[in-house]
């Protein structure tokens, strides 16, 4: 079970563990492609039934997308559902004199399949 802390109080709660295959917390970039067109995304928290991507601007829950993971020995491309959307805003160094404040945004989508080899690629506008 996963101990979260809430920012109600100091005491840890449980909560069941969703995630039932591991992850590999690798950082890497991504062609997204959706409804609102190309971007290009930070791929993280991979496994085999999906992944987070930050992007700039996340394309609706429930909606396709297509994510293209761009390789020298060739690329791999896999077609997705956005099963969550977040837009995070939080301070960096809040012991520090001078906090920073970092944004993170993007999606988590489920893998649904992935395409043969051969697939058009993404075109970036």
């Amino acid at each position: 079970m996963a101990r979260e802390r809430t920012g109600l109080s100091s005491e840890a709660v449980d909560l069941p563990e969703r995630r039932s295959a591991p992850r590999l917390d690798k950082v890497f970039t991504v062609f997204v492609e959706g409804e609102r067109g190309v971007a290009l995304g930070i791929a993280r928290n991979i496994s085999q039934g999906g992944m987070f991507v930050e992007t700039r601007d996340p394309s609706p829950i429930g909606s396709q997308v297509r994510i293209t993971f761009p390789s020298h020995a060739g690329e791999m491309t896999a077609i997705g559902e956005v099963r969550y959307v977040c837009h995070l805003i939080g301070r960096v160094g809040e012991a520090s004199a001078s906090p920073r404040h970092a944004a993170i945004r993007g999606m988590g989508v489920r893998f649904l399949y992935f395409e043969a080899d051969g697939a058009s690629p993404p075109v970036v506008h």
